[in-house]
Parts: structure tokens; sequence; C-alpha cells
């Protein structure tokens, strides 16, 4: 059996940067499994079952034939280890972001030290984007196509008519 890496976190919504990260990980691993983190707590603007849908629908667009949905809350390490993988892949857009990824790494590492975290830049185009912005554009009916997937955009422009 082949490596299987876990790619966690919210995606509400799923952006191109988002994509790029995925599109990376899907070539260095035999499995990638995009798990969507339902989380009560943290309001959303999507459902988790609306947010599975749209990476759904993103990855037909990509044909990305080795990724696959799966949404779980708890722990990402306890899911990990339920679906038998070892790696998390977590995406950098800016070094703003890797002071906070290297220490939720290492907070993995000291609660699982199997767990290997795989860092993976987005293309340096897709470094501002960040799914609260798409979400703040949205909101006010701006135009979002240059920062998601095409059915991103018509979720928002339906939702927003």
């Amino acid at each position: 059996m082949g490596k299987t890496a876990i790619y966690p976190g919210s995606f509400d919504p799923i952006t191109k940067g988002h994509l790029d990260v995925l599109s990376k990980a899907s070539k260095m691993f035999d499995k990638v499994i995009i798990a969507v983190l339902k989380n009560d707590a943290k309001k959303g603007a999507l459902s988790t079952e609306e947010r599975v849908a749209l990476i759904e629908e993103s990855l037909k667009e990509l044909d990305l034939k080795n990724v696959e949905v799966d949404s779980f809350d708890g722990l990402t390490i306890e899911y990990a280890k339920k679906v038998g993988s070892d790696i998390l892949i977590r995406g950098l857009r800016a070094v703003s972001d890797f002071e906070y990824e290297m220490q939720l790494s290492q907070t993995n590492n000291a609660l699982a030290p199997s767990i290997t975290t795989v860092f993976l830049i987005t293309k340096p185009k897709y470094n501002f984007i960040s799914s609260s912005t798409v979400k703040e554009i949205a909101k006010y009916k701006g135009d979002i196509s240059k920062f998601v997937p095409e059915c991103v955009v018509r979720y928002f422009n339906n939702i927003n008519n």
C-alpha cells in the first residue's frame, strides 16, 4: 500500500491556493484525503456538507484521481490514525503563516510522534488569498473569480441573488 497524506482544513470556502497545494500533494503521494473539519464552534459561511460538495466539484475540474474528500471532527492526528496516515499536508502562503503552522506541527508531533507535517508553499500569485478575504469580497458582491474555482463563484452568486 502506498503513502496516504491528509490535507486538513476548514476550506470555508476552498480557494485556488488550497487547490494549488492539493495539486502539488497529489503528485507526491499515492493518495491524498482532503479532511474537512466539522467545527461547530467556528461559524462558517458554508455548512460542512456544502464545503465537501464544492471541494468535490472543484476536484472534477482538476481531474485529480488520487484525491478523496472526507469530513471529521476532533483532533486531526486522531483522524489521521483512523485512516492509516502518518502525513499531514499544510499549505504556506507567506512567512506570516509559518509561525502558527510550526507551532501546530510541533503540538501534533508531541501528541503523535509518528505524524509528519509536510509544508507546501503556494505559487506567489496565491500568497494573498484567504477564505476569509473571499467571504468578505463575496459578502459585498465583489468579483471572487480570481481567487476561487468556478463552482464557488456560482455558489456565492446564487446565495447573493
